[in-house]
């Protein structure tokens, strides 16, 4: 049967090609792919493809996006996304806006009292529940290896938890997973990890004391984790990394481990 979304689909990948020498140089910049199949970049490539061309990257004065850069990019964003069915998990926003740099963002928080208090706080990433995402340069040019840290992914992860309103840590979950057993992974972990920063603000915590901020926050640094320190993630939370596998139906664990059997420098620590 003909689908127009097939055809159309077809189309903008054709009249986008990816230069082969382009490619490559893009995947040897991004270590955080190594381990894929064939088959695996292939359809992240396609999906890369199609990600540009349906999002507008906006580079404010100070920032110099080349093919490359645009490509690394996309690949990143769509990382998350590789083993999901095409069901327009980046729906509700047209435009990344690429920052020189940190930005001064307003702040609102209400205290238990009902005061209000406002500020103006440094941000590398934001993600608006209506509106575009936000990426410091510097952030997306350091995001891309296995080492606990991946701007673009961080705030595209809270555009999907956005996906059921605002931000609380829970996106939409596939047929197959409990809203119990997410919760209670995801909860556990969060009071843990609060409770270890109550006792000792100054404490090393495993991940990125930054999760214990709020659930949304979590989800996103738990994410980032899971797909650039899976071992580190899976060590410190197992069943936080048990429950985002189901979610993004990818086991980034089990493709670190067999990159450092076969390649002494990812046992490097980080």
């Amino acid at each position: 049967m003909w689908s127009f979304r097939a055809w159309q689909r077809k189309r903008i990948l054709a009249r986008n090609p990816i230069d082969a020498e382009l490619w490559r140089n893009v995947l040897d910049s991004l270590p955080l792919l190594d381990g894929l199949s064939e088959e695996d970049l292939r359809r992240l490539r396609e999906r890369a493809v199609l990600f540009l061309h349906e999002k507008r990257l906006t580079p404010l004065p100070g920032v110099e996006l080349r093919p490359e850069d645009r490509l690394r990019l996309a690949l990143q964003a769509q990382l998350p996304l590789l083993c999901l069915d095409e069901l327009g998990w980046y729906r509700g926003f047209h435009e990344i806006v690429l920052y020189p740099d940190d930005f001064l963002s307003p702040q609102k928080y209400r205290d238990p009292a009902g005061i209000e208090h406002e500020w103006d706080g440094e941000h590398s990433g934001e993600a608006w529940l209506q509106g575009p995402v936000i990426l410091a340069w510097p952030g997306v040019q350091q995001s891309g290896g296995w080492d606990c840290y991946n701007l673009v992914i961080h705030e595209l992860a809270h555009k999907l938890d956005m996906l059921g309103g605002a931000a609380n840590g829970l996106p939409p979950l596939h047929r197959n997973m409990r809203i119990g057993d997410w919760a209670s992974a995801m909860q556990d972990a969060y009071d843990a990890l609060n409770s270890a920063l109550d006792a000792d603000p100054d404490a090393q915590t495993a991940i990125d004391p930054y999760a214990a901020e709020d659930p949304a926050e979590f989800f996103a640094v738990t994410s980032e984790y899971f797909f650039s320190a899976p071992d580190l993630l899976h060590e410190a939370f197992p069943a936080v990394y048990t429950q985002l596998a189901a979610f993004y139906r990818q086991d980034p664990l089990t493709r670190l481990k067999r990159l450092q059997q076969q390649h002494p420098q990812y046992m490097e620590p980080r």
